[in-house]
């Protein structure tokens, strides 16, 4: 499924479990998405940040793709509202394995 809005446009997965709310006025939106945690596995990487952090920059370097920072942020319980990591903080890095059904 393609959104097209004025300024982005979002290609979805058929797979996606997201669902568009239609309001009392008529506007469309997504619906925040119910994401599974992420288990620990074994073969995941720990991190402690030395500086402050993206999460996208994280997930580019550790993915190969910087649109997956939300498995990071997903992984570590980091609400929305920022990409940006604190410096001293530990960070849980799944592993591809764990994650290959999700990319």
């Amino acid at each position: 499924m393609v959104f097209t809005s004025k300024y982005e446009i979002y290609i979805m997965s058929r797979n996606s479990k997201t669902s568009i709310i239609t309001s009392p006025t008529g506007k469309r939106r997504y619906a925040s998405a119910d994401l599974t945690p992420i288990p620990e596995d074994p073969n995941d990487i720990f991190i402690i940040t030395t500086s402050v952090e993206r999460l996208d920059q994280l997930a580019q370097n550790f993915y190969g793709n910087s649109s997956a920072w939300w498995i990071i942020a997903l992984a570590n319980n980091i609400g929305k509202g920022t990409i940006y990591v604190k410096a001293d903080v530990r960070l849980r890095i799944p592993s591809k394995s764990s994650i290959k059904d999700i990319l």
